[in-house]
């Protein structure tokens, strides 16, 4: 079962890092590993979302998402996107940008390197954002309770998580401002350039969340009108059968879920850029990435189980905290690629082995589910 869902996943990550290696030897093969087990983590509330509407289409549109879908997501968002990031930042066309990236590596790095303050306000913001969202929500499983619970309560402020965002903006803005003063003004323009950016980058997120919140209110009524007619079905001795979705209806559906993987991969296409800014590797790194985000979503609708390491999603936003955080430092101050990716796949495994511990914990109890045996884990409001 294994091998026939991730079968061309592990053929994909075989071909992914073997091209690392040939195009920049051993350390590219770690960044592309790196890339790779972050989009994965980032991705998982992804595939768990896909899941759960892949199920409703009829076996034809599965098909189309899991064939078509791939070749959207794999060289439209992770391909694709990343070159227009960095041909707008560096004002060159997107052909030319790949041309450098492949034959004058030199000219390329110099390029992105001018650009990079904007990269980086743009990509900070959005994921700080994700990560402010995520920390100041009231969960009925927290991982880590002590700093989780107060967070929450302050959490029901209204727009904090964008004041706050629009603080640290100010402060990476103003930290530019003194340095071209005190340079004889050779950084103004840069000061701006990361205010006008991270201000880009924060509208992104406002836009991006507020279609995704709009096509996640419209399933959820459309699912209590399903209840609906299933209880109507009951009540008058009907057999009721799962109906599944087809022609139109299907359609539109999977250009739901094409828009909402786009938004979801924002994400880790953002963060890649806290890591490197080879175009070359962050393609190879997503692409392999992607694939599994795909096989996971096939996975879990064969298997009909979600959500196995509840710590998970924990961990993957807490990395993309982290990203954000170094994206706004490099800014300023360079930080070495390897220990970017190093601190994100850190904080995942050590949110994995936790959720496995709680597994262990939970089953030594006899099963049951909620807080038993963990402190982390209360009821939402305590």
């Amino acid at each position: 079962m294994i091998l026939k869902t991730f079968g061309w996943s592990f053929a994909i990550t075989a071909l992914g890092l073997v091209a690392a290696v040939l195009y920049g030897g051993w350390e590219a093969f770690g960044i592309v590993a790196i890339l790779c087990v972050l989009e994965i983590s980032l991705s998982f509330d992804n595939a768990v979302v896909n899941a759960g509407i892949v199920q409703k289409m009829n076996v034809f549109w599965q098909k189309i998402f899991l064939t078509i879908g791939v070749l959207i997501a794999v060289f439209g968002m992770r391909l694709v996107f990343p070159v227009v990031i960095v041909a707008i930042s560096a004002k060159i066309g997107p052909i030319e940008a790949v041309d450098l990236a492949l034959n004058d590596a030199d000219k390329y790095q110099e390029l992105v390197t001018d650009a990079h303050p904007s990269i980086a306000s743009f990509g900070g913001m959005f994921l700080l954002m994700i990560f402010l969202d995520f920390i100041f929500e009231d969960r009925d499983i927290k991982w880590l309770g002590w700093l989780e619970r107060p967070l929450a309560k302050l959490g029901k402020v209204d727009m904090l998580s964008v004041c706050i965002a629009l603080i640290v903006l100010l402060v990476s803005a103003m930290t530019f401002a003194t340095q071209a003063h005190q340079h004889g003004g050779t950084h103004i323009d840069k000061a701006q350039t990361v205010l006008i950016s991270g201000i880009a980058g924060l509208i992104t997120y406002l836009v991006v969340g507020g279609l995704s919140g709009f096509f996640e209110n419209k399933l959820e009524e459309d699912e209590e009108r399903e209840h609906e007619a299933e209880e109507q079905a009951r009540r008058s001795g009907k057999k009721v059968t799962p109906v599944k979705l087809a022609g139109k209806a299907a359609f539109f559906m999977f250009l739901y879920l094409e828009v909402l993987d786009a938004s979801f991969s924002f994400d880790g296409v953002i963060g890649a850029f806290a890591i490197t800014n080879d175009i070359v590797l962050m393609a190879l790194g997503l692409g392999v990435g992607a694939m599994y985000v795909r096989s996971l979503t096939v996975y879990l609708v064969r298997q009909g189980t979600l959500d196995d390491y509840v710590y998970l999603e924990h961990g993957a936003h807490y990395a993309i905290g982290a990203l954000a955080v170094i994206l706004m430092i490099s800014i300023r101050y360079e930080i070495p690629e390897v220990v970017t990716g190093l601190i994100g796949v850190a904080l995942i495994a050590w949110s994995f082995w936790s959720s496995v511990r709680r597994n262990r914990r939970l089953a030594a109890a006899g099963g049951g589910s909620g807080s038993s045996g963990d402190k982390t884990e209360v009821p939402s409001g305590v």
